[in-house]
Formats: C-alpha cells, sequence, structure tokens
C-alpha cells in the first residue's frame, strides 16, 4: 500500500492510496481534482473510489467534478452534505479495494458527521495507516465547528486513541508548527514538543510536510490527547478530561500565531509610492 501526499490549496493535504499489486487506487479529500487526475496519470493507476472525512468545500469541492469525468465512480462519506456522495458510511463498516481494507469510524467534533478512514493491508508488515482529517492533527485537532468537547473528547482518547499505537497519521492539513508552538505554550517544559517543532520548522524551512507522524508520537506532545497528564490539567484549571479538552479548544481558538515580518520589497514599493495606482483602484 502505497500512499502519495498531495499538498493542494494554501495548507491542506489530500491523499492517493495505490495497491501496487494491481494498480488500483482510493483517493482521500479529492479537493482539487485537475491536481488529483494529474498524479493518477503519471502513477498510471485506476482511481476506484474517494473516501471524504467531512463535507467542508476544502475537503469535498472536488467530488462533483470528478463523478462526472469518472461515472460510476463511488464516493463515500458519513455526511449527506458531501457532494456526489454515492454509499454513506456506519461506525465500523469496513471496505474493500483489492488487498486494501478500511475501516470507517465516525468521530463527530469537529463536524457533526466527521469520519476517519483506518486502512491496512493483509499480510502486509507496514504499519496501518489513519486519515484524519480535520478530527486529529499533528500536534493539534480541528475546530469545534459544529461539535461539542464531548463528541471530540469520546472521538479522540475513545475511537482513535484506541487504533495500535504504530498507526501513520496522516491528517487533513498542515499545521504542525502552528499547532506545537501551541502545545509547547500548554506544556513548556516538555521537551518532546520542543524537538518535535524545531524538527517542524525544519521540515516547514524545506517546504516538506510534516506528514505522516504516529499515534504513539502525538500520545506525547498532543495536548488534545493528552488531557489526563498533570501538566494539561495544571495549564486549563480543569481535572475532567471534556473540561481539560474543552478549554484546551478555547485557548487554542484564541492563541495568536506571530506577525509574519513584511515583506521588504512590499515596503520599499509602498515607501516609493509603486503602489499608489493600485491602491487608489480599490
Amino acid at each position: 500500500m502505497k500512499v502519495k501526499v498531495i499538498s493542494v490549496l494554501e495548507d491542506n493535504y489530500m491523499y492517493l492510496v495505490i495497491e501496487e499489486g494491481t494498480r488500483d487506487a482510493v483517493a482521500v479529500d479529492a479537493a482539487v481534482p485537475k491536481r488529483l487526475l494529474e498524479i493518477i496519470r503519471r502513477e498510471d493507476v485506476v482511481l476506484r473510489a474517494v473516501l471524504t472525512t467531512h463535507h467542508h468545500w476544502d475537503h469535498a469541492r472536488g467530488n462533483e467534478e470528478l463523478a462526472k469525468l469518472r461515472p460510476g465512480l463511488r464516493v463515500y462519506g458519513a455526511d449527506e452534505r458531501i457532494g456526489a456522495l454515492t454509499h454513506r458510511v456506519a461506525h465500523g463498516e469496513e471496505l474493500a479495494f483489492g488487498a486494501i481494507r478500511v475501516r470507517c469510524l465516525l468521530t463527530p467534533g469537529h463536524t457533526s458527521g466527521h469520519a476517519c478512514y483506518f486502512m491496512w493491508e493483509d499480510e502486509s508488515p507496514d504499519a496501518p495507516a489513519l486519515f484524519s482529517g480535520d478530527a486529529l492533527l499533528v500536534g493539534g485537532c480541528g475546530k469545534l465547528c459544529e461539535g461539542t468537547a464531548e463528541q471530540m473528547y469520546a472521538s479522540l482518547a475513545g475511537v482513535l486513541g484506541a487504533l495500535p499505537k504504530e498507526t501513520k497519521v496522516f491528517c487533513g492539513h498542515e499545521y504542525a508548527v502552528r499547532n506545537l508552538k501551541f502545545a509547547l505554550k500548554v506544556e513548556p517544559e516538555n521537551e518532546i514538543v520542543k524537538q518535535k517543532l524545531a524538527w517542524a520548522k525544519r521540515r516547514d524551512d524545506e517546504d516538506l510536510p510534516a506528514v505522516p507522524s504516529t499515534l504513539q508520537e502525538e500520545f506525547l506532545y498532543n495536548p488534545f490527547l493528552r488531557v489526563a497528564e498533570e501538566p494539561l490539567r495544571k495549564f486549563t484549571g480543569k481535572t475532567d478530561p471534556v473540561e481539560v479538552l474543552r478549554t484546551l479548544c478555547a485557548e487554542k481558538d484564541n492563541f495568536k500565531k506571530p506577525k509574519e515580518r513584511p515583506n521588504p520589497q512590499a515596503m520599499l514599493a509602498l515607501e516609493w509610492g509603486l503602489l499608489s495606482p493600485f491602491l487608489e483602484k480599490k
């Protein structure tokens, strides 16, 4: 099972999962059809299905176009709002695409109809993969757009936390540096957070993805998976894990990124009046 990590839009990831024996493939969160189809042609594979984690446009907007271009394409998801949906999945439902096995996991919190997809190949020595959308991110979790803290806690601790610790985590966004800066605010003495943040910054500088991580790693530095730990209780002033998570979500929503330094060339152009014609038009 080969996973192609595809960067799209500003900071999204979509994925192409290839069964190397048959050259069949499934896509996860096919937001940009043109880019996906380019890679499908380059890899010389046949797209059999699209798995969509949730209905937000930056994860699902390509479904309709792909369905038109590929008649009979199966589109899976757990929310009727997902475009071109052909199969609504249930929690624990298992799918098969050749040797690739998929377990659908309902993980509400970010949205009410969010699903993650746990994939493996029978008899393979490789670690299984989790496509976690906006439920679990490297160093963080998605905002509570529609769900509750209770739902997110159940999704993270109860559903995803029960998966094998060696599971590789392929999430929906490149937020690693931002998330880990917040994690360092929460646990300033956590050496693993410091190391992971330094690593993520290097990856960012080299324009390389910070995915995949593993569940085992996430439990060491992701504050939203560490809600039972004493430093998290101290930071939030709460003891109940759900209340710790609720407070963390609120703190994260208000966490400000450091202001980016202005582009020197743009500042000179503004100072010399070179941008005046454009500004006047606006």
